[in-house]
């Protein structure tokens, strides 16, 4: 498809001399002033180094058996799935075991915060001190929506 080669006016050329698409307004004017031409890549694309590349290599290449990860390639899918794989596997062994299976390991932090709330949400509702104030305010709220209603409140 020889016709999709160039850029959008060599394209639009092509398309208008072959009978394709009918000769747009913009095209003449286009003709006169091309855009500019910027210098392409031949293909080649060297590898980005930095000055700390050589001592990253000579410290995986002296400790071998550290852990080398990637920091853009992990991602957080694949560590929620070791956290699942590894309480599976130990709620299988525990199970084989006859015993109870164990806490999570990784609990959620927005879980332990709502836990750690619970009581003080519930008790708004048994608190004779926390009822009283909420009393309080159902009152005044209610008394500023009337005195809006009447008018007063401008």
């Amino acid at each position: 498809m020889s016709f999709m080669r160039g850029d959008l006016l060599t394209r639009t050329g092509k398309l208008v001399k072959g009978l394709a698409k009918a000769e747009p307004v913009w095209f003449k004017a286009m003709k006169q002033a091309p855009p500019p031409m910027f210098p392409r890549a031949d293909g080649k694309i060297n590898k980005i180094t930095l000055p700390e590349d050589v001592y990253i290599k000579k410290f995986y290449q002296k400790h071998s058996d550290s852990k080398y990860e990637d920091a853009f390639k992990w991602n957080i899918g694949q560590r929620r799935r070791q956290r699942r794989w590894h309480m599976l596997s130990l709620k299988k062994i525990s199970r084989l075991q006859g015993k109870r299976p164990p806490p999570n390991l990784y609990p959620s932090a927005i879980k332990e915060i709502q836990a750690e709330e619970r009581k003080y949400v519930r008790d708004r509702f048994f608190n004779d001190n926390v009822r009283k104030l909420v009393q309080k305010l159902k009152v005044e709220k209610e008394a500023e929506a009337q005195d809006r209603i009447r008018g007063g409140g401008w």
